[in-house]
């Protein structure tokens, strides 16, 4: 069987949400349709002639690339100029085009996680916070005879997650009292006779999007006909999205070794460096893409290093001057998303019990050439 479009977007949306994309940012489908079956799904950083040549050859009808085909509003459609042959080529050939960028950078386990694990750092945070998760608690109260399963039912929904802890919650024994009325079918109890039971305050906290989840599953596992709960905002903050990540190396490394291991994991064959050779690197922030906005959040919070892209050479001075070495393997090393996205949406089509196949473009899209 094989995916429809629609199938295909909300998992790669489950991986990477449009909502941790930053503002204005060109995501989503931006040509064709998805209301049709996919063969298979190519996977690029690029979409350009040669792109596009490849998944015509592969026989691919969908494109999942991550640097958007339209960035800025089309003034007209002339098919006589290089772009609007690309897309009437696109067309032509029923290739619909998704893109994932600035959310797929945010994503957790997404560009920025990948490219901190290829240089080797440890527990990494986000260089510039976006977005935090807004977290809930959750109260509720069940007979003793029915704390474990609803408990249960409530932490198998994903509530009780706190750091690097799962399964979290506070349970208090008390006494519940309520008077059933004419109408009511009480589990236990009787219409019109006052009702004392022993009773547990179950409390756990749940992030905003599984408050749906866990509230379903509470009341499905709840044995009163009328339960008694509440669902309030604290002040306490979830996860944290953003751009960027930065932390400690696993191993300490001179500025030459660790240009070693980003030339080696990001597959280029130079790197522009900032700083001495010999400096011994401890704390290192990473971000995919353009990042000379990004060294003063790399110097406050004591990076080392910034491994980015696109440095110019004014941005390269400053960093020099403010102690901050930099790493620009150039903005193509974002390339190591193509095998990472085609893994990862090729699992959740094959667990969704899906044929559609993606596969990882071939093709080098980097415009420069180092001679």
């Amino acid at each position: 069987m094989l995916a429809k479009g629609q199938t295909v977007i909300q998992l790669m949306e489950k991986f990477a949400p449009k909502s941790l994309a930053v503002e204005n940012d060109k995501i989503g489908l931006q040509l064709g349709t998805l209301n049709k079956e996919i063969t298979k799904v190519l996977v690029a950083l690029d979409v350009t002639p040669e792109i596009v040549d490849e998944a015509i050859l592969l026989g691919a009808n969908l494109i999942v690339a991550h640097h958007a085909i339209i960035f800025r509003p089309l003034a007209n459609l002339r098919t006589d100029t290089p772009m609007g042959a690309l897309y009437e080529k696109l067309i032509k050939h029923d290739i619909a085009v998704y893109i994932s960028h600035t959310n797929l950078d945010v994503a957790e386990g997404g560009m920025n996680d990948w490219m901190a694990s290829l240089v080797g750092i440890v527990d990494p945070k986000p260089l510039e916070e976006l977005q935090s998760e807004q977290l809930y608690k959750l109260v509720v109260y069940v007979p003793k005879t029915h704390h474990q399963s609803v408990l249960d039912a409530i932490l198998a929904a994903g509530a009780g997650a706190i750091g690097n802890y799962s399964h979290c919650s506070f349970n208090t024994e008390g006494t519940g009292t309520f008077l059933p009325g004419d109408r009511a079918n009480p589990h236990q109890g009787s219409v019109g006779k006052l009702e004392r039971v022993e009773e547990v305050r179950i409390e756990t906290v749940l992030p905003e999007n599984l408050r749906s989840k866990a509230v379903q599953a509470m009341l499905k596992a709840h044995p009163y006909e009328e339960v008694a709960y509440d669902l309030y905002a604290v002040e306490q903050k979830g996860k944290s999205y953003g751009l960027g990540r930065i932390g400690k190396l696993a191993e300490p490394k001179t500025l030459a070794e660790l240009t070693e291991v980003v030339k080696k994991g990001f597959d280029v064959p130079a790197a522009r460096v900032v700083g001495d050779p010999e400096r011994l690197v401890k704390k290192a922030a990473v971000l995919g893409g353009s990042g000379s906005r990004y060294i003063h959040h790399a110097i406050r919070q004591g990076a080392d290093v910034l491994i980015t892209g696109d440095i110019d050479y004014h941005t390269a001075h400053d960093a020099l001057m403010a102690g901050l070495a930099i790493i620009d393997p150039g903005h193509n090393s974002e390339k190591i998303m193509k095998r990472e996205v085609a893994d990862l949406l090729g699992r959740m089509l094959a667990e969704n019990g899906s044929e559609t196949t993606v596969h990882a473009s071939e093709p080098n899209t980097e415009p420069f050439r180092f001679v």
